[in-house]
């Protein structure tokens, strides 16, 4: 076997001081190291043009390498000064959002020509749909607790009662949130000071990640936009219970909160694992209701802790609006027929298309069963008839329910992350729809699957752009496809 070629301008682990030059898409910055012997490119996650940043190479190859982000030792010249305090989840929070919005746009769309091979890109782009919120706009937020936190001022760690998130890239270390971070409910967040007191105060020891044990582990969050109210989930190990009071905790979330506390839950969760769910484990009702009701299009959602629900739903009345007229653009293809409504997770966009045309039949599958309980649950809600839910593997349903084969006029699409599999992308142009439309939260797998559309006769007719969550890379694509 031939001898690796060591690289000759990084060694993984090493760590550096890069100067990011350019945007790729997902939040990739770029640097690039000069040498004699050339110019050799490193991509840095959730970095910006301008930025001196400090970070860790963890992957290498000839060509180019991939390093973790450890700390911005100086901001980009287009970045501002806000309010918040900075969290790992809002790296481009200084970054006005216009510029926000056209590195996305630009890296996006860039993305379809490469991988998709849709050379004229600019000429079916609809439109960029930004989000109603620009700061606050989040429903949910987890805060973990830590028996290890982060000195700001000596930039390093240290033992203390932390509450609030990860520091960027040390999964045994937590960073206090102090003040609002800018991304969810500002009442809760400059409370949550309050709150790390509360529970230093009871002696109770919080997680401590190396030596996996403690009693505090996670404080989850859900809110309602529709009504104001807040759901907590206090998330703690099982050894020491009885010397917490959980009334107690609850009466003092109420003095802080008054009528906007929902209800308190509590979960116990004695997993040791470093990257555990904070909501797995036995869960009970200590206060309250275990469930908050949102709104989406006059439609009324019932969502419980665990319940999948859009993250930021008033941008999600957008992007689901874009989708419907999407749908609807040829309206006979909807009545009086059969819509797929595929990966179709709690049935949100099958029961607006439902309440939207007439006698339509929305058939929607998707592997989660709880996805699908919550969906039959919502729409009986809703009143709304002609919908049809199964939990099932979409691949595996297409298999067992031949009957569709060119039956089918409209489908919707609305993957997980990784897209559709090739074998599953096959059965569903198989069905021979004369439309498709493609709702993606990663715009490279939707690239991806689009070359293999496009061979089998689908045309990119249109695409929209929606701004879901603003401070990220995120960005989530609307496509519609036809069959030529």
């Amino acid at each position: 076997m031939p001898r690796r070629e060591r690289n000759k301008f990084v060694k993984r682990n090493q760590i550096l001081e890069l100067k990011i030059e350019d945007y790729a898409f997902g939040g990739k910055g770029i640097a690039r190291i000069k040498s004699e012997e050339g110019s050799f490119v490193v991509f840095v996650p959730n970095t910006l043009p301008g930025q001196l940043v400090k970070a860790q190479i963890k992957k290498s190859s000839k060509k180019y390498a991939e390093a973790k982000l450890i700390d911005v030792l100086e901001d980009s010249e287009n970045e501002v000064d806000v309010p918040f305090q900075d969290i790992p989840g809002a790296p481009y929070i200084k970054l006005p959002i216009d510029l926000q919005h056209q590195y996305k746009k630009e890296s996006t769309l860039s993305l379809f020509k490469r991988i998709g091979k849709v050379e004229n890109i600019e000429d079916v782009f609809d439109e960029f749909i930004t989000s109603p919120n620009v700061f606050h706009y989040r429903n949910k937020m987890e805060y973990g607790f830590s028996a290890i936190g982060y000195d700001r001022v000596n930039k390093t760690d240290v033992d203390e009662f932390t509450l609030g998130f990860k520091r960027r890239g040390v999964w045994w270390m937590g960073d206090n949130l102090n003040k609002d971070s800018g991304l969810f409910d500002k009442e809760f967040e400059d409370n949550l000071i309050n709150i790390r007191k509360y529970c230093q105060d009871t002696g109770l020891a919080p997680w401590h990640g190396p030596k996996r044990e403690g009693f505090f582990r996670y404080f989850v969050v859900r809110k309602s936009y529709k009504t104001n109210e807040l759901l907590f989930n206090l998330v703690t190990t099982s050894p020491e219970l009885d010397k917490f009071d959980l009334h107690e905790f609850a009466a003092f979330l109420k003095g802080i909160f008054g009528d906007r506390i929902a209800g308190l839950l509590h979960t116990i969760n004695d997993e040791v694992g470093d990257r555990t769910i904070a909501t797995s484990g036995s869960i009970n009702l200590v206060y309250g209701k275990d469930k908050i009701v949102e709104e989406l299009l006059g439609l009324n959602f019932e969502i419980s802790m665990k319940s999948f629900f859009q993250t930021n739903p008033k941008s999600a009345e957008k992007l689901y609006t874009k989708v419907i007229d999407y749908a609807l653009e040829n309206k006979e293809a909807i009545d009086n027929t059969v819509v797929m409504d595929l990966f179709c997770g709690t049935g949100t966009i099958g029961q607006i298309l439902a309440s939207k045309s007439e006698n339509a039949k929305i058939v929607g599958v998707d592997i989660v069963a709880s996805a699908i309980e919550d969906a039959k649950k919502n729409a009986k809600r809703n009143n709304i008839e002609g919908l049809e839910f199964y939990a099932a593997d979409v691949g595996k349903f297409l298999n067992e329910h031949p009957q569709y084969q060119n039956k089918i006029r409209t489908i919707i699409l609305d993957p997980a992350r990784a897209g559709i599999a090739p074998k599953t992308l096959k059965k569903i142009i198989n069905l021979n729809a004369d439309r498709m439309v493609y709702v993606s939260c990663n715009p490279a797998t939707q690239a991806r699957d689009t070359e293999m559309l496009r061979e089998a006769g689908y045309e990119l007719k249109k695409i929209s752009l929606v701004d879901q969550f603003p401070h990220t890379s995120h960005i989530e694509t609307v496509v519609l496809f036809e069959k030529v």
